[in-house]
Protein backbone atom coordinates (compact mmCIF):
# COMPACT_ATOMS: atom_id res chain seq x y z
CA UNK A 1 0.00 0.00 0.00
CA UNK A 2 1.77 3.12 -1.10
CA UNK A 3 2.93 5.58 1.62
CA UNK A 4 3.10 3.05 4.31
CA UNK A 5 5.26 4.37 6.67
CA UNK A 6 8.68 3.04 7.77
CA UNK A 7 10.74 3.44 10.96
CA UNK A 8 14.19 3.54 10.38
CA UNK A 9 16.95 3.63 12.97
CA UNK A 10 20.36 3.61 12.12
CA UNK A 11 23.50 5.85 13.52
CA UNK A 12 25.05 5.66 10.25
CA UNK A 13 24.32 8.41 8.54
CA UNK A 14 25.47 7.27 4.79
CA UNK A 15 22.84 4.09 5.81
CA UNK A 16 20.35 6.18 6.83
CA UNK A 17 20.51 8.33 3.44
CA UNK A 18 20.79 5.08 1.84
CA UNK A 19 17.72 3.73 3.17
CA UNK A 20 15.66 6.78 2.92
CA UNK A 21 16.24 7.08 -1.21
CA UNK A 22 15.73 2.98 -1.66
CA UNK A 23 12.44 3.49 0.67
CA UNK A 24 11.06 6.31 -0.82
CA UNK A 25 11.74 5.49 -4.62
CA UNK A 26 9.66 2.30 -3.32
CA UNK A 27 6.53 4.84 -2.23
CA UNK A 28 7.06 4.51 1.30
CA UNK A 29 7.25 7.01 3.47
CA UNK A 30 10.61 7.38 6.17
CA UNK A 31 10.45 8.29 9.91
CA UNK A 32 14.33 8.12 10.07
CA UNK A 33 15.92 8.14 13.95
CA UNK A 34 19.01 7.77 15.11
CA UNK A 35 18.95 6.19 18.65
CA UNK A 36 17.11 3.26 20.34
CA UNK A 37 15.66 6.00 22.44
CA UNK A 38 14.21 8.08 19.60
CA UNK A 39 12.98 5.11 17.98
CA UNK A 40 11.05 3.73 20.48
CA UNK A 41 8.78 7.24 21.15
CA UNK A 42 9.03 8.01 17.88
CA UNK A 43 7.14 4.33 17.36
CA UNK A 44 5.03 5.45 19.63
CA UNK A 45 3.88 8.75 18.22
CA UNK A 46 4.20 8.06 14.51
CA UNK A 47 2.64 4.23 14.05
CA UNK A 48 4.80 2.97 11.57
CA UNK A 49 3.76 0.14 9.72
CA UNK A 50 7.53 -1.14 9.90
CA UNK A 51 10.38 -0.76 11.27
CA UNK A 52 14.29 -1.34 10.32
CA UNK A 53 16.45 -1.51 13.21
CA UNK A 54 20.39 -1.66 13.21
CA UNK A 55 22.02 -3.46 16.33
CA UNK A 56 25.36 -1.30 16.91
CA UNK A 57 23.38 1.58 18.14
CA UNK A 58 25.04 4.23 20.30
CA UNK A 59 22.50 4.27 23.53
CA UNK A 60 20.06 1.17 23.35
CA UNK A 61 21.25 -2.28 21.65
CA UNK A 62 19.06 -3.14 18.90
CA UNK A 63 17.56 -6.41 19.87
CA UNK A 64 16.61 -4.54 23.13
CA UNK A 65 14.68 -2.35 20.85
CA UNK A 66 13.15 -4.93 19.06
CA UNK A 67 11.91 -6.33 22.45
CA UNK A 68 10.26 -3.65 23.75
CA UNK A 69 8.22 -2.88 20.77
CA UNK A 70 7.31 -6.06 20.53
CA UNK A 71 6.04 -5.39 24.51
CA UNK A 72 3.21 -3.42 22.94
CA UNK A 73 3.02 -3.64 19.15
CA UNK A 74 2.68 -6.23 16.24
CA UNK A 75 4.08 -4.18 13.71
CA UNK A 76 6.75 -5.89 11.65
CA UNK A 77 10.53 -5.68 12.64
CA UNK A 78 13.57 -5.99 10.63
CA UNK A 79 17.21 -5.91 11.42
CA UNK A 80 19.50 -4.62 9.56
CA UNK A 81 23.09 -4.94 10.96
CA UNK A 82 26.84 -5.98 9.79
CA UNK A 83 26.65 -8.55 12.31
CA UNK A 84 26.89 -11.31 10.32
CA UNK A 85 27.18 -13.89 13.47
CA UNK A 86 24.42 -17.01 13.96
CA UNK A 87 23.90 -16.28 17.67
CA UNK A 88 23.35 -13.11 17.31
CA UNK A 89 20.88 -13.66 14.67
CA UNK A 90 18.72 -16.26 16.44
CA UNK A 91 18.67 -14.06 19.73
CA UNK A 92 17.04 -11.00 17.32
CA UNK A 93 14.69 -13.49 16.13
CA UNK A 94 13.82 -14.80 19.29
CA UNK A 95 13.41 -11.34 20.86
CA UNK A 96 10.57 -9.87 18.39
CA UNK A 97 12.61 -9.40 15.19
CA UNK A 98 10.49 -10.79 12.00
CA UNK A 99 13.69 -10.82 9.64
CA UNK A 100 17.35 -10.51 10.09
CA UNK A 101 19.49 -8.20 6.83
CA UNK A 102 22.87 -7.72 6.91
CA UNK A 103 24.89 -5.11 5.46
CA UNK A 104 25.83 -4.44 3.19
CA UNK A 105 22.52 -5.28 1.42
CA UNK A 106 21.06 -5.65 -2.00
CA UNK A 107 18.45 -2.96 -2.40
CA UNK A 108 15.89 -5.01 -4.02
CA UNK A 109 16.44 -7.59 -1.70
CA UNK A 110 15.56 -5.50 1.70
CA UNK A 111 12.44 -3.92 -0.32
CA UNK A 112 11.25 -7.50 -1.19
CA UNK A 113 11.88 -8.27 2.73
CA UNK A 114 9.73 -4.85 3.53
CA UNK A 115 6.95 -5.72 1.47
CA UNK A 116 6.69 -9.74 1.88
CA UNK A 117 6.60 -8.49 5.86
CA UNK A 118 4.10 -5.81 5.14
CA UNK A 119 1.93 -8.25 2.99
CA UNK A 120 1.54 -10.90 6.31
CA UNK A 121 1.27 -8.11 8.79
CA UNK A 122 -1.86 -6.82 6.54
CA UNK A 123 -2.83 -10.50 6.05
CA UNK A 124 -2.68 -12.34 9.15
CA UNK A 125 -1.83 -15.85 9.70
CA UNK A 126 -5.44 -17.31 8.92
CA UNK A 127 -5.25 -16.53 5.56
CA UNK A 128 -6.94 -19.83 3.99
CA UNK A 129 -5.52 -19.76 0.58
CA UNK A 130 -1.37 -19.38 -0.34
CA UNK A 131 -0.32 -19.17 -4.36
CA UNK A 132 3.20 -18.96 -5.34
CA UNK A 133 4.41 -19.95 -8.84
CA UNK A 134 2.34 -22.68 -9.90
CA UNK A 135 1.91 -23.90 -5.88
CA UNK A 136 -1.02 -23.89 -4.26
CA UNK A 137 -1.79 -24.39 -0.70
CA UNK A 138 -5.42 -24.13 0.52
CA UNK A 139 -5.32 -24.21 4.14
CA UNK A 140 -8.61 -24.85 5.00
CA UNK A 141 -8.99 -27.77 2.23
CA UNK A 142 -5.66 -28.94 3.77
CA UNK A 143 -4.69 -29.57 0.24
CA UNK A 144 -1.96 -28.65 -2.07
CA UNK A 145 -1.53 -28.69 -5.54
CA UNK A 146 1.72 -28.02 -8.04
CA UNK A 147 0.92 -26.77 -11.92
CA UNK A 148 -2.63 -28.39 -11.49
CA UNK A 149 -1.67 -31.79 -9.92
CA UNK A 150 -2.27 -32.52 -6.33
CA UNK A 151 0.74 -32.89 -3.98
CA UNK A 152 0.31 -35.82 -1.73
CA UNK A 153 1.94 -34.58 1.96
CA UNK A 154 2.09 -35.87 5.38
CA UNK A 155 0.51 -34.24 7.94
CA UNK A 156 3.71 -32.76 9.67
CA UNK A 157 4.95 -32.01 6.15
CA UNK A 158 1.43 -30.16 5.39
CA UNK A 159 2.17 -28.00 9.01
CA UNK A 160 5.53 -27.25 8.15
CA UNK A 161 4.68 -25.78 4.79
CA UNK A 162 1.42 -24.12 6.36
CA UNK A 163 3.73 -22.46 8.93
CA UNK A 164 6.35 -21.53 6.17
CA UNK A 165 3.47 -20.06 3.95
CA UNK A 166 1.29 -18.12 5.71
CA UNK A 167 4.65 -16.30 7.60
CA UNK A 168 6.31 -16.24 3.51
CA UNK A 169 9.46 -14.33 2.80
CA UNK A 170 9.70 -14.44 6.98
CA UNK A 171 12.89 -15.81 8.19
CA UNK A 172 11.91 -18.82 10.38
CA UNK A 173 14.16 -20.44 13.11
CA UNK A 174 14.86 -24.17 13.59
CA UNK A 175 13.24 -23.83 17.39
CA UNK A 176 10.28 -21.63 16.17
CA UNK A 177 9.35 -24.16 13.50
CA UNK A 178 10.17 -27.23 15.72
CA UNK A 179 8.13 -25.69 18.59
CA UNK A 180 4.99 -24.71 16.04
CA UNK A 181 5.11 -28.00 14.20
CA UNK A 182 5.97 -30.23 17.19
CA UNK A 183 5.76 -28.69 20.23
CA UNK A 184 8.07 -26.89 23.02
CA UNK A 185 9.71 -30.28 23.85
CA UNK A 186 10.96 -30.98 20.86
CA UNK A 187 12.87 -27.50 20.73
CA UNK A 188 16.11 -28.30 19.88
CA UNK A 189 15.26 -31.58 17.20
CA UNK A 190 17.30 -29.57 14.09
CA UNK A 191 17.83 -32.85 12.59
CA UNK A 192 14.16 -34.02 12.54
CA UNK A 193 13.18 -31.01 10.97
CA UNK A 194 15.94 -30.89 8.05
CA UNK A 195 14.49 -34.38 7.35
CA UNK A 196 11.27 -33.37 6.45
CA UNK A 197 12.42 -30.40 5.50
CA UNK A 198 14.50 -32.51 2.79
CA UNK A 199 10.58 -34.58 2.24
CA UNK A 200 9.18 -31.37 1.23
CA UNK A 201 11.34 -30.23 -0.94
CA UNK A 202 11.08 -33.45 -2.82
CA UNK A 203 7.82 -33.06 -3.41
CA UNK A 204 7.80 -29.75 -4.06
CA UNK A 205 10.57 -29.97 -6.88
CA UNK A 206 9.64 -33.43 -9.06
CA UNK A 207 12.55 -33.42 -11.53
CA UNK A 208 14.48 -31.15 -10.05
CA UNK A 209 12.78 -28.66 -10.39
CA UNK A 210 13.97 -24.56 -10.75
CA UNK A 211 11.54 -23.39 -8.04
CA UNK A 212 13.17 -23.18 -4.49
CA UNK A 213 9.86 -22.52 -2.78
CA UNK A 214 11.65 -22.97 0.75
CA UNK A 215 14.95 -21.24 1.14
CA UNK A 216 17.77 -22.07 3.60
CA UNK A 217 19.82 -19.59 5.76
CA UNK A 218 22.51 -21.54 6.60
CA UNK A 219 22.39 -22.40 10.94
CA UNK A 220 19.31 -20.38 11.07
CA UNK A 221 16.69 -21.87 9.58
CA UNK A 222 13.75 -21.72 6.55
CA UNK A 223 11.93 -19.09 4.92
CA UNK A 224 9.20 -19.67 2.18
CA UNK A 225 9.50 -17.76 -1.44
CA UNK A 226 8.65 -14.11 -1.42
Amino acid sequence: MAGERVLVCDDDPQIRRALRLVLEEAGFTVVMTETGEEALDRAALARPHLAIVDLMLPDVHGIEVCARLREWSELPILVLSAIDEEAIKIEALQRGADDYVTKPFAPGELIARVRAALRRARRGVSEPRVEVDGLVIDVAAHAVWLDGAEVHLTPIEFSLLRVLAVNRGLLLTHSQLLIEVWGPEHADATSLLRTHIANLRRKLQPGQSPRPFIRTDSGIGYRFAV
